[in-house]
């Protein structure tokens, strides 16, 4: 084993790790050993013409991992919401300056897996209000010096460091950073019923007393909100992907947790907990993962692309 591989890579307060890609061997599926889980990967892992070859890699950049041609979850969801959407969504235009100044999901989500990252992503804006001409153009300076990172405010960050500790501060949170584990690692698979390329990225993948379990954070306006937040955004599509991309590649089911954290105060306090979905929900997302996975090979095999959808009226009209 390497040098870099005989380092703890995983430092619970956001110490610098690296850890080279890694090839599994494709002969046979492996269940993970996460007290040495370095030595499964043999070979340098290398991207071939026709996208991202099966297997799991531990240093792609999140750029690269969208830009493959293989479909993720997100693709899953517009089909779901209508097929022409997703061709939309690839080629759509972004106006940069609508877009939010701070998003809370990002941020949090950054320092709490990728802590390395978070001062090239994000710097701290000037500590006074825009109200006077001289403080409106120490903004605009500010900005224009900080065109490739998002500005926050030194309110947002000690927002975000309480948020942050709130985590910490729950005892199976904190097990999650402090498991073996590995943050950001991108799986990709071909399925073997639809032959379609898949990909997924979970936050986190940790050994608990020998259970392998995937771990997403959500970041949430209360936690009292989150199961709808599950149906209205698909969570338990993700579920259901995420562990059979899993299961795929390592050859053992994993269990998928949900990290919560809220951005909203209760008591004084950001709420945090840790859930997962009860069968009946993950079966729900499974047949509707299928569903649509199958929908998208039928439209990228045919180029069927130009899909209108039908509206439903509302309850309330009828």
């Amino acid at each position: 084993m390497n040098t870099a591989a005989q380092q703890n890579p995983f430092d619970l307060f956001g110490d610098a790790h690296t850890q080279t890609e890694l090839q599994l061997s494709q002969a046979q599926p492996e269940t993970p050993d996460f007290d040495d889980f370095e030595t499964l990967y043999l070979e340098p892992k290398r991207s071939n013409i026709q996208g991202i070859a099966p297997g799991i890699y531990y240093d792609l950049s999140n750029r690269d991992y969208h830009r493959d041609q293989s479909i993720s979850k997100s693709g899953l969801d517009w089909i779901d919401e209508n097929p022409s959407q997703l061709i939309w969504s690839q080629n759509a235009p972004r106006d940069k300056d609508k877009e939010a100044a701070l998003d809370f999901g990002t941020a949090i989500h950054t320092l709490l897996l990728e802590p390395d990252n978070f001062d090239t992503q994000f710097v701290i804006g000037p500590d006074h209000a825009r109200r006077s001409n001289a403080e409106k153009e120490a903004w605009a300076k500010f900005e224009a010096e900080n065109t490739d990172r998002n500005i926050i405010t030194p309110d947002d960050l000690r927002k975000l460091k309480i948020m942050r500790e709130s985590v910490f501060a729950h005892p199976v949170a904190r097990m999650i950073f402090e498991a073996d584990g590995y943050n950001e690692a991108s799986i990709f698979w071909q399925d073997k019923e639809t032959e379609e390329m898949c990909r997924i990225r979970p936050d986190r993948a940790i050994n608990f007393n020998g259970r392998p379990i995937i771990v997403d954070v959500k970041k949430v306006e209360g936690l009292d909100r989150f199961e709808k937040h599950v149906e209205e955004f698909r969570y338990y599509v993700q579920d259901a992907m995420y562990t059979d991309g899993y299961e795929r590649h390592f050859g053992v089911k994993p269990e998928f947790w949900f990290l919560c954290v809220s951005s909203s105060v209760s008591a004084g306090k950001y709420e945090v907990e840790v859930v997962q979905l009860p069968d009946y929900w993950k079966e729900a997302g499974y047949e509707k993962y299928r569903e649509n996975l199958e929908t998208y090979t039928h439209c990228r095999r045919n180029d069927d692309w130009l899909h209108v959808r039908e509206l439903e009226r509302p309850r309330w009209a009828k």
